[in-house]
């Protein structure tokens, strides 16, 4: 047999096979199709959670009472804002009842989140079960059987509707939000830390105080803010609470609103309250990592300066 010699392998020396041989197609007119519609679709989803802020934000610089008819632009209901004394009561007992309700609920709600991370699992399991009873209750039921407990109450205390009503209400609904945001953190503490500080003399409240509030301080806060803000924007369990006289600032756009009366200061107040909020949100995300940057460098200093002593 005669030696056939066999040349190293170079690629080059083969035609690659193209991806149109193995079947493949670009689909660049279905690519272009669902690159347009995925655009419309964000689009329309923006516009459907942002519509009704879009439009109070347009009516508080419009002229014309009437929202359907925009006139002229103006800042007038700006300026005129708070000369409603109705709406401005209102405003003060809703800041009222949702500070008082976030405080209350902030402090029990943390020491029963605390209280669930130390309990065995089954009654734990149980816990949050009852808590989340709460969060996925209908509103207006939490608002009518509140309403039907009070009206057996009012036998006794005559004036518990108002602000007492309101009160005790939202601190029930909103409570479970400040739980559901401790426990979480509960679960990233070091178990050790409760006993380690007791072992060394420290009474379990000021444990409690000093270790376990200080590592979870986060997601108290989370909760406060978001129980705050449900608080705050409550409709239908405020309005079956309220009693005579006493309203909320949703209350008094609703009745205001039926009775065609709306004041124009409402649509400005409302978008001054959502402009509060997005630069509070900015603000927040943009000095919080700022604030750690220069803490962490301090402490680097400080870190450095020991070292070279």
């Amino acid at each position: 047999m005669e030696n056939i010699e066999q040349k190293p392998y170079d690629p080059s020396n083969y035609e690659r096979a193209t991806l149109e041989e193995y079947g493949y197609k670009e689909h660049k007119v279905l690519k272009t199709t669902w690159k347009v519609v995925s655009i419309i679709l964000l689009i329309f989803a923006a516009l459907m959670i942002y519509y009704s802020v879009i439009i109070i934000a347009i009516q508080s610089v419009n002229s014309n009472k009437l929202p359907n008819k925009f006139a002229s632009f103006t800042f007038d209901n700006y300026a005129n804002m708070f000369t409603n004394s109705q709406m401005n009561e209102s405003i003060k007992n809703t800041f009222l009842v949702s500070i008082c309700a976030t405080a209350i609920a902030t402090v029990f709600g943390t020491l029963v989140g605390i209280g669930a991370y130390f309990l065995p699992p089954k009654a734990k399991a149980r816990l949050t079960l009852i808590n989340n009873i709460p969060l996925l209750n209908a509103d207006i039921v939490t608002g009518i059987s509140f309403m039907l407990i009070f009206l057996v109450i009012k036998n006794i205390f005559p004036y518990v509707f108002g602000f007492w009503s309101i009160l005790a209400a939202h601190v029930y609904f909103i409570m479970p939000y400040i739980v559901l945001s401790v426990m979480p953190k509960m679960k990233e503490i070091d178990p050790n830390m409760l006993d380690a500080s007791l072992d060394l003399g420290v009474k379990p409240m000021h444990s409690l105080r000093k270790v376990i509030i200080p590592a979870i301080k986060g997601g108290i806060f989370s909760g406060m803010v978001l129980a705050f803000t449900i608080s705050f924007e409550d409709f239908a369990v405020s309005y079956f609470n309220k009693g005579n006289g006493f309203q909320t600032f949703s209350i008094w756009t609703y009745v205001s609103a039926n009775k065609k009366s709306l004041f124009e200061g409402a649509y400005a107040f409302s978008t001054f309250l959502t402009l509060i909020m997005i630069l509070g949100i900015v603000a927040y995300n943009f000095l919080v990592p700022f604030i750690k940057d220069k803490l962490a460098k301090r402490e680097m200093k400080k870190t450095t300066k020991g070292s070279s002593k």
